[in-house]
C-alpha cells in the first residue's frame, strides 16, 4: 500500500472499536459517521483527505445527499470552496438540471440524483466525496453528472472503502486518483477485517 492509501489509524481504530457488521456485506458505523457524527474525528479525516488532495487544483466539491454532506462541508470549509450535494429528490424549485441514475447496494434500488446546472459548471475542477464506496455505483453516476456539465473530475476520496466490492479497483482503473481512509478487505461472517 502507497503512502497514498495509507490506512488512517484513527478511523480504522474507531471502525474496530465501534463498528457493526450486518449481514450482506454491511458495515454500521452510524454511531460515528452517518447518523451520529463524532466532529472531532469527522475534522481529523477531513485534514487527512485534504493533505491526499493537496497537489490538485480544486474549486469545487461535490457529493450526493445524505451521509457523504459532513465530510464534504468539512473539506469545503478547509479548502475555501462551495460544497454542492447531488439531491436524491427533483426539488419544485429546480428546473434546469442534470440527472443521472444510481443503484444503492444498501437500499438495493435505483434512485435519479439531480444537481442544478447552476452549480456544476463547465471548467469545473471537481473532488467527490462520500462516506462509504463499495460497488462504486454512487461514484458513476457523479461521474457522469461531471461529464454532462463538461467539468473536470480531480479524484474521490472515501471514508470507507469495501474493497471486497470493487469498485474501488473500477474507478483506479479509470485513472481516477481515489483515497480511502479505511479500507475493509472482508466482512465475512460479521468480522471485520481490515486490509493489510
Amino acid at each position: 500500500m502507497t503512502e497514498q492509501t495509507k490506512q488512517f489509524a484513527p478511523l480504522v481504530k474507531r471502525i474496530l472499536t465501534d463498528g457493526k457488521c450486518l449481514e450482506g456485506g454491511i458495515l454500521k458505523v452510524d454511531n460515528f459517521i452517518n447518523h451520529q457524527i463524532d466532529p472531532e474525528l469527522l475534522k481529523q479525516m477531513s485534514i487527512e483527505l485534504v493533505r491526499r488532495f493537496a497537489a490538485k487544483d480544486i474549486n469545487k466539491i461535490l457529493t450526493i445527499e445524505a451521509s457523504g454532506i459532513a465530510p464534504a462541508i468539512m473539506m469545503g470549509f478547509l479548502l475555501d470552496v462551495p460544497v454542492v450535494f447531488a439531491k436524491k429528490k427533483k426539488p419544485s424549485t429546480m428546473s434546469d438540471m442534470l440527472v443521472t441514475s444510481v443503484f444503492s447496494f444498501t437500499k438495493q434500488r435505483s434512485y435519479d440524483v439531480c444537481v442544478a446546472k447552476e452549480f456544476l459548471n463547465k471548467g469545473d475542477k471537481v473532488l467527490f466525496i462520500d462516506d462509504f464506496l463499495a460497488n462504486g455505483n454512487a461514484a458513476k453516476g457523479i461521474i457522469d453528472l461531471i461529464n454532462q456539465a463538461e467539468a473536470e473530475l480531480v479524484g474521490m476520496g472515501f471514508l470507507i472503502e469495501k474493497a471486497f466490492q470493487h469498485g474501488g479497483d473500477y474507478l483506479r482503473g479509470q485513472n481516477i486518483q481515489v483515497e480511502s481512509l479505511a479500507i475493509i478487505d472482508s466482512l465475512d461472517n460479521c468480522t471485520i477485517t481490515i486490509k493489510e
